[in-house]
């Protein structure tokens, strides 16, 4: 979860990259995603992914990802992101792989097995710091995203977790993983992943995207 709000002037289903000053709109790609030819969807959490989240960085790095817009990233509510989802993914098609982070990654799985089920289909999805509606530090505000759909999920998908994340256990990011049939891929102690974890760009996780993407 981010602390800092997004910049969002209006409600756009898909949004091109955030221009943030001091950060250069491209970046050189790294090799190993030269012949990605999917689209993708970048998916941010509660309060939206700012300037230094390495979402904003590789949409900055491949002007071709495209975030999908929420209409109010401070009050997130479980309906809504679900419906500008199905929106978003039926614009892209079913070529689409989803690149979600925190409360997104609850949007994801709401979508795909939740209690009206979409009807499209994606190439998969990589699920990055998946957070416990249970636990303490949840927001409030986000209740609704509770509780956490276990069917499996009918696409690839890849989960990543952190030892220390705050918003989720290592044992609950297991349980999501083994309950939605995805793969997991544990990245030691980085936090909740997010622009305090000092990732960077994070390119090992533009390697994890790839490798989805070979699935």
């Amino acid at each position: 979860m981010e602390t800092a709000r997004a910049d969002s002037d209006a409600f756009e289903i898909l949004k091109p990259p955030l221009e943030s000053p001091g950060i250069p709109r491209k970046i050189v790609p790294p090799s190993h995603l030269s012949t990605l030819n999917s689209d993708i969807l970048i998916l941010p959490g509660y309060g939206g992914s700012g300037p230094a989240h390495w979402q904003t960085l590789w949409e900055q790095a491949h002007p071709e990802f495209r975030r999908v817009e929420e209409g109010d990233w401070d009050h997130p509510d479980c309906k809504e992101w679900v419906a500008s989802l199905q929106s978003a993914v039926h614009v892209s098609g079913p070529n689409t792989i989803l690149v979600a982070h925190s409360l997104a990654c609850l949007q994801v799985v709401h979508w795909a097995i939740g209690a009206s089920p979409t009807r499209l289909s994606v190439r998969g999805a990589l699920l990055v710091a998946v957070p416990d509606p249970d636990a303490a530090v949840f927001p409030e505000v986000a209740r609704s995203f509770g509780p956490v759909p276990t069917a499996r999920l009918p696409f690839p998908s890849l989960v990543v977790g952190s030892v220390n994340d705050p918003y989720a256990t290592p044992a609950f990011t297991e349980a999501c993983a083994e309950a939605w049939g995805s793969r997991l891929q544990s990245i030691g102690a980085a936090g909740h992943v997010n622009a305090s974890s000092g990732l960077g760009r994070w390119d090992a996780g533009l390697k994890l995207l790839e490798e989805l993407k070979a699935v």
